[in-house]
């Protein structure tokens, strides 16, 4: 057996690290599901973690404070982190505290509870000092105000703050350890072996359930799960991606709104699929499985279409480097007003498209936003309307993409098609859209989370059909809040952890979400211009609106009908236009 590190061996007699141990460079996992470490923070003179749960009603109490603290020394280069060793905590909730609470510095898990053994602490929220060597210089409380049972009227000493000064001033801490009222850290269970679960009798429901959609042959995920053999070999990675949350892909924290188009995959049901793939995937009696699913191996996603409006040349797309956005007009005139219920965009080569944007315009115009219809994004849906409903492409007017096209290490080619498919029943109302957004900002150099936020007030009653969240390699994360004109306030979406790279729609469940006239709209973003951001292009640089990856933009999307509308259209089904009444 190897021998024990000195530190180790210290922690192993003695149950704690000692003041003054040398710490190394501890891991953890952060809210963007990436594995990262202390060393991602650069080399900050002084590191302070604080060990948080959700639920911890001293962690609530206390993260303003820490906020502000934070905020005060950042400048005197302090680094602050949160901790996040709840043993039922998912990253997404993990995400929202730190939102919530309105603190601006990184908040991480510590799945395995290696740092709290590393470093010996025992209750939330008690905090860690260490200096720029990793040494750990302070363990204790923030202050002596908030307690289990009450609080006193004063913080009384500031012993998080001294201990901090006394670090960043090169002296010994005047008092290094501190006892620490708060809730006790509950041991994190190891996920276990389930022997007891087989493929046919438990996991491939569940699989074609949770999983399939996505994972089948010829969709948008790199490969299929449907058969057992497809999940068994990937049965490690399968059990990664479900505990640390990243499947199935959703990024709208629990609790605030309800959507149609959410994953139902309980903590239970997480617990079983880890459980069954560390225990070797077993398949049981093929006998019990139920019939696979069978998908249909269609081009488009919206089913066979009506009309296809292919790009006649194909884009050049160079080897390396940034592309500028690049603009396509599809060659097919729409000679009368033309009803669609349902848009898709395809890349012919999804290698090099990383998002197109879809708009109607006319051959005197250039691309407008506001004449936006649908697009391409990774993680995106077509554009499907409930029965009824249709989008409008006026008569003039042709379809343009605005591209966004990613360079691969070759030359490459780009080709993008339309497909369209005309209304089959009555459309009674038109499909609109609000785009609640700011493009006057400017996000400062290392800034932790810039806001940025936009409003729009709904001149008519309307009924919500879902949202939509765009903004690129800073955004953190925004939130959709609702003002009634009666004075009610209510949040419709908060998206905690932004993923530039898997960009979905978030969707009410038909006629569940009302707008009455007079109705405003606000939207808050968040941009990270940090070191920690693993994603930014160059934390240094001030930001502003514009159109490259490197740029930044503010986008929410509320796509809604008016409430007045009976349009009582008849729709040719093989054009789209409207038949004589």
């Amino acid at each position: 057996m190897p021998l024990l590190s000195s530190l180790a061996l210290l922690v192993a007699l003695t149950g704690d690290p000692p003041i003054g141990a040398s710490v190394g460079d501890l891991r953890f996992v952060d809210t963007r599901y990436l594995e990262r470490s202390l060393s991602d923070f650069g080399t900050p003179k002084a590191t302070v973690l604080v060990f948080t749960t959700v639920a911890c009603p001293l962690v609530q109490r206390y993260l303003p404070r820490l906020g502000e603290l934070e905020r005060r020394l950042r400048a005197r280069g302090v680094q602050f982190v949160a901790v996040n060793v709840g043993p039922g905590d998912q990253l997404i909730d993990v995400a929202r505290q730190g939102v919530e609470s309105e603190v601006e510095f990184p908040f991480v898990k510590d799945f395995e509870g290696a740092l709290v053994a590393a470093l010996g602490v025992e209750r939330t929220p008690e905090v860690v000092v260490l200096d720029a060597a990793r040494t750990l210089r302070y363990r204790g409380r923030i202050d002596a105000q908030y307690r289990v049972g009450g609080a006193n009227p004063t913080p009384g000493r500031g012993d998080l703050e001294l201990a901090i000064e006394d670090v960043l001033a090169g002296r010994p801490v005047a008092l290094s350890e501190t006892a620490v009222d708060g809730c006790v850290i509950e041991p994190l269970p190891a996920p276990a072996p389930r022997t007891d679960l087989t493929w046919s009798r438990e996991i491939a429901a569940l699989m074609q359930r949770a999983c399939q959609d996505c994972h089948h042959e010829g969709s948008v995920a790199p490969f299929a799960l449907v058969a057992h053999r497809d999940v068994a070999r990937r049965a490690a990675m399968v059990a990664e991606v479900v505990r640390l949350g990243r499947m199935p892909p959703w990024f709208a924290a629990p609790g605030v709104g309800e959507f149609e188009n959410a994953p139902r995959i309980t903590e239970e049901e997480r617990e079983m699929l880890v459980g069954w793939a560390l225990a070797g995937a077993p398949e049981g009696d093929p006998a019990r499985a139920p019939r696979e699913r069978v998908f249909e191996r269609s081009t488009w996603r919206i089913g066979e279409p009506d009309l296809v409006i292919r790009q006649g040349v194909a884009s050049k797309v160079p080897a390396d480097g940034y592309v500028p956005y690049q603009y396509v007009i599809l060659p097919h005139v729409f000679l009368d007003d033309t009803w669609v219920e349902a848009v898709e965009v395809r890349p012919e080569n999804a290698r090099v498209v990383h998002h197109a944007n879809l708009a109607h315009v006319r051959l005197t115009e250039q691309f407008d936003t506001r004449n936006f219809i649908t697009g391409f994004v990774p993680g995106g849906d077509p554009l499907e309307c409930d029965p009824g409903t249709a989008v409008l492409i006026p008569k003039g007017s042709l379809l343009a993409l605005q591209v966004h096209v990613v360079t691969t290490g070759r030359e490459e080619s780009s080709t993008l098609s339309v497909a369209l498919r005309f209304p089959r029943t009555t459309v009674e109302r038109r499909l609109r859209h609000e785009q609640i957004h700011n493009s006057r900002f400017e996000i400062p150099p290392l800034a932790l989370a810039h806001p940025v936020r936009a409003k729009r007030v709904l001149e008519r009653d309307s009924m919500g059909i879902g949202m939509f969240v765009h903004m690129h390699l800073r955004g953190r994360d925004m939130a959709f809040r609702a003002t009634y004109p009666d004075g009610r306030a209510e949040s419709l979406l908060l998206v905690p952890n932004f993923n530039f790279d898997w960009q979905q729609s978030y969707r009410w469940v038909p006629g569940s979400r009302h707008f009455p006239a007079g109705t405003r709209i606000d939207v808050l973003a968040h941009f990270d211009n940090s070191r920690f951001n693993p994603y930014n292009p160059d934390p240094t640089a001030s930001v502003r609106f514009g159109q490259q990856t490197e740029d930044e933009m503010m986008y929410g999307f509320l796509f809604y009908t008016e409430d007045q509308e009976r349009l009582g259209l008849r729709v040719d089904a093989q054009s789209g236009r409207v038949l004589e009444r």
